[in-house]
């Protein structure tokens, strides 16, 4: 299963920063909706296009395998 490290990202961003980040921020300066924004954070095995993870990485400055990262079913318990 592919999981989305999205609130760990936030949780480091808002520590390095400062402040806090919402859903709406990262919308207003991605283009996702916050619907999608939340479902990416907290809903798993959600399924999202290459185009969202290309704008969370570009917001972010971060790579591909700091926002995904794959966990075998084994480890899951399934």
């Amino acid at each position: 299963m592919i999981r989305f490290r999205l609130k760990e990202i936030i949780a480091d961003r808002e520590f390095t920063s400062g402040k806090r980040i919402t859903f709406e921020e990262i919308a207003s300066a991605t283009g996702i909706h916050r619907t999608t924004l939340s479902k990416i954070a907290g809903l798993r095995g959600h399924n999202t296009t290459t185009d969202n993870i290309d704008k969370l990485c570009r917001y972010f400055g971060c790579n591909v395998s700091d926002l995904l990262e794959y966990v075998p079913d084994e480890e899951l318990g399934e």
